[in-house]
């Protein structure tokens, strides 16, 4: 007889019976229980919020055994370990179970808060563990004297093992001569972070392997109108789609020794971080979103290819100013604008959350869910802006209104 997780998985299961699965209520064992929450909480629509809530109020002790034992469910494992999910308490465990990736803990190490950072610096794996260490060097929270430790931990790392390899993965290709990301930035970010985001994503890269640079809006919208050669005598529309005027197009022959007028905009060095992003496949797109310069992060948040714009937002390097500018942009993709909240670092940014409710691009849920950290100011602006929707700039009066009432009050 087929396991309630593999009756779950084949959809066979009455949807009472689900309801009960999402909410940990199922006489199976507590693995199996674990096992399923997890796999609610990642693959189904429906049930899948409960059992994330289910899961985030799980019994300590049951917790603590799924999180030590080797012989947990890898996906029940990386679960545990996602920064969004991790526990605070299950942390040390995780850090020392074997079956935990080191290329999870890698990427974990990239974005882990001051609370975990501080658990990490006394786990004796991370301690020996130069590729995590060296992710670790990039948190955007690590102290000046934890910054210090993990410099001392890297060197003695490197002393015992001068020959040791970094840490590496199936899903994971080096990053070949021929792929052009040399830059300044590229030497400080790590391969396990590159490694971690292309495991994780590996089924995605699959899928789309054979998908080619296509920016959201067009590359005419990407590069800029001042960028293609424009007769001034005829609109942009003529332009050939190489960019060459439309000969057909021109109103008779010129006359004997007349010179021909027009105007030539010298182009930008952008061009040449777009041609050389139309060369890679979606793999170097990928490295390079996460290990290239701030142009080319620009230019690889407006991909087509979702796991290569989302990318973008998983790169140490990406500064808060950069995530501003994104979280305003109209010509991302949804997807982009869904993952920014999810990112701790990026909604501790007031602008960020500022510029995604202003967003007329930004989902609906999302800009209604947000509006409530908004200042007074920029609930009034935001109702008064024409370009989102009728609904968000309603909530934006009443949540205006709300919050001069109680001034006026005080």
């Amino acid at each position: 007889m087929p396991s309630t997780i593999e009756l779950i998985r084949a959809s066979k299961l009455p949807s009472n019976m689900m309801q009960f699965a999402a909410k940990g209520a199922l006489s199976v064992s507590a693995e199996e229980n674990i096992e399923i929450l997890v796999y609610l909480a990642k693959h189904n629509k429906i049930f899948g919020e409960v059992a994330r809530l289910t899961l985030a109020g799980w019994d300590e002790k049951a917790s603590l055994a799924a999180a030590s034992d080797p012989k947990t469910s890898p996906e029940v494992l990386d679960y545990l370990i996602a920064p969004d999910n991790i526990r605070p308490k299950l942390l040390p465990a995780l850090l020392e179970n074997p079956s935990v990736a080191d290329s999870q803990l890698a990427k974990f190490a990239i974005s882990a808060s001051q609370e975990s950072i501080e658990t990490m610096l006394k786990s004796p794996r991370v301690r020996t563990s130069a590729g995590v260490l060296d992710c670790l060097r990039s948190n955007p929270y690590l102290k000046g004297d934890e910054a210090a430790t993990v410099a001392k931990l890297i060197n003695a790392s490197e002393a015992s093992a001068p020959g040791a390899e970094s840490i590496t993965s199936a899903a994971a290709e080096p990053i070949h001569e021929s792929t052009p990301i040399a830059d300044e930035e590229a030497d400080d970010v790590p391969d396990e972070a590159v490694s971690a985001y292309l495991a994780e994503h590996a089924a995605e890269i699959a899928a789309e392997k054979d998908k080619p640079f296509q920016p959201v809006g067009g590359i005419v919208d990407l590069l800029g109108p001042g960028y293609f050669p424009v007769n001034e005598n005829r609109p942009m529309t003529e332009l050939a789609g190489d960019g060459e005027p439309d000969k057909s197009k021109v109103a008779g022959p010129a006359a004997p020794g007349a010179a021909t007028k027009a105007t030539f905009v010298e182009p930008s060095k952008r061009d040449n971080s777009v041609q050389k992003i139309n060369r890679l496949d979606i793999k170097g797109r990928i490295q390079l979103a996460m290990k290239g310069n701030k142009e080319e992060r620009s230019i690889l948040i407006r991909d087509g290819t979702k796991v290569v714009a989302l990318a973008v937002l998983d790169a140490p390097k990406i500064s808060d100013g950069e995530v501003e500018k994104f979280a305003l942009q109209k010509n991302v993709l949804e997807a982009v604008l869904r993952q920014i909240p999810l990112k701790r670092r990026f909604m501790k940014n007031y602008i960020v959350v500022r510029n995604l409710v202003s967003n007329p691009r930004t989902p609906l849920d999302l800009g209604l869910g947000l509006m409530k950290h908004l200042q007074t100011q920029d609930l009034k602006n935001i109702s008064a802006n024409k370009e989102v929707s009728e609904t968000v700039r309603k909530l934006a009066t009443k949540m205006y209104k709300q919050k001069l009432d109680m001034a006026n009050k005080r």
